[in-house]
């Protein structure tokens, strides 16, 4: 969540960050009114707390009528201060439960706008020319026995896919190779839960306003993750680090599950958009002011770990409206894809700052040994997507695809051909 007392000293930081996000502005001002009033009552139940306790140690020494006046007052006290008690806590949670509805505070520079407004910061490859109509990596897929959509969906129904052949291998070694990368990199390899319970869920801001992609299991009241971030986010929770020992690094290698709740109708064909797909996710905790930093450090793994797969791509910094509840700033990798002659996210990486360790209790000792939340942030390094990106923009006309160079150790093949 965000932080109060920023709040209170910036309070046309959040107004700016609602109108950018088009959300409703007007809400500052309910949250400053909740703050005060609960501060207020607060400082009322702390001052009839101490007459209280101050008039319970008088009444030992009184006798007589002083200490029948004493015991009056001391009862009217008792009265005061569990009213004042209450009236504080209710405001509080009054607080708290608006606050868990406003997204993080956005990022100085990114840009306003939803979904249509981001802005290219670069385009990197050149993209294949063919003499030769290309086909779509479903077909691609299905030529090579790599994808099978049919029998996804009797098994499992639409936007289900088995993965098999060489699409199973191309999988697996993509993602190998992505761990491989993390690993190199200093990150430490986890493969984490991926059925979390609500506070994870609730702390990594994803039952706000994407509730509705999440798969829930009623009767153990356990959550499906749609990333290995949401598990990542709660591994610290509750904990104080070590801040001379920050940034910690994990990459999490999961299955992912999304509901896909209101796409009906977008990419119905292939495994763009799909249910069930894997995914390694990088994740780290740092020190705030160390977060943008490390948020370029994510992107630039993000890119050499795209140079391995030879794809032509462009970045683009997300608008404000299009963040989800929790980033303060995204970029987004885009690979093209030629039978839709238009690119498609690939990656993202997300400036968390410190909203998710505010909600999940997170926190370093800083040089002074005092505690403070850290800041999180997320990347993707590989997933199920990719593969359309390698299918599409390696193909040959024969329907064979050429392996990048990069990943034929990992796929143990040079070149995917047709089954006949």
């Amino acid at each position: 969540m965000i932080d109060l007392r920023t709040l209170r000293e910036d309070p046309d930081r959040l107004r700016a960050s609602q109108r950018a996000r088009g959300e409703d502005d007007s809400v500052v001002e309910t949250l400053l009114d909740l703050d005060s009033r609960r501060r207020g009552a607060l400082s009322r139940f702390e001052t009839l707390r101490a007459e209280q306790k101050s008039i319970g140690k008088s009444v030992s020494r009184a006798s007589g009528e002083e200490k029948t006046a004493l015991l009056d007052r001391a009862k009217d006290l008792a009265a005061q201060v569990k009213s004042a008690e209450a009236e504080a806590e209710k405001l509080a949670g009054e607080l708290d439960a608006l606050l868990y509805t406003i997204p993080n505070l956005v990022e100085e520079g990114a840009p306003a706008g939803g979904e249509d407004d981001y802005v290219v910061l670069e385009e990197i490859g050149e993209k294949p020319t063919f003499d030769f109509e290309p086909k779509d990596h479903l077909e691609l897929g299905e030529l090579l026995g790599a994808i099978d959509m049919e029998r996804g969906a009797k098994v499992s129904g639409s936007r289900f896919f088995f993965l098999k052949g060489v699409g199973a291998r191309l999988q697996l070694g993509l993602l190998n190779m992505a761990m491989q990368q993390a690993i190199e990199a200093g990150f430490v390899p986890m493969i984490p839960p991926v059925l979390v319970k609500p506070e994870t869920m609730q702390g990594t801001g994803f039952l706000g306003a994407h509730a509705s992609e999440v798969y829930h299991l009623a009767d153990e009241d356990l959550f499906l993750v749609g990333t290995s971030e949401v598990p990542m986010a709660a591994y610290h929770a509750d904990e104080i680090l070590d801040g001379a020992a920050l940034p910690h690094r994990y990459a999490g290698w999961s299955s992912c599950f999304r509901r896909e709740a209101g796409s009906y109708g977008k990419d119905t064909r292939g495994i763009i958009r799909v249910h069930q797909f894997d995914k390694i996710e990088m994740f780290s905790y740092c020190r705030p002011e160390d977060a943008s930093e490390e948020h370029q450090r994510l992107l630039s793994w993000e890119k050499e770990m795209l140079a391995k797969i030879e794809v032509p791509y462009r970045i683009i910094d997300t608008a404000a409206g299009d963040l989800g509840t929790s980033a303060a700033r995204k970029f987004d990798c885009e690979a093209w894809v030629p039978t839709q002659g238009r690119y498609r996210e690939l990656t993202s990486t997300s400036n968390c700052t410190d909203f998710q360790a505010r909600r999940l209790a997170v926190r370093y000792r800083d040089k002074d040994g005092k505690p403070q939340h850290a800041a999180t942030l997320n990347g993707t390094l590989a997933t199920t997507r990719w593969i359309v990106a390698i299918l599409e923009n390696h193909q040959q006309a024969d329907g064979s695809v050429v392996v990048p160079k990069a990943l034929r150790p990992y796929v143990g093949l040079d070149l995917l051909e047709p089954v006949k």
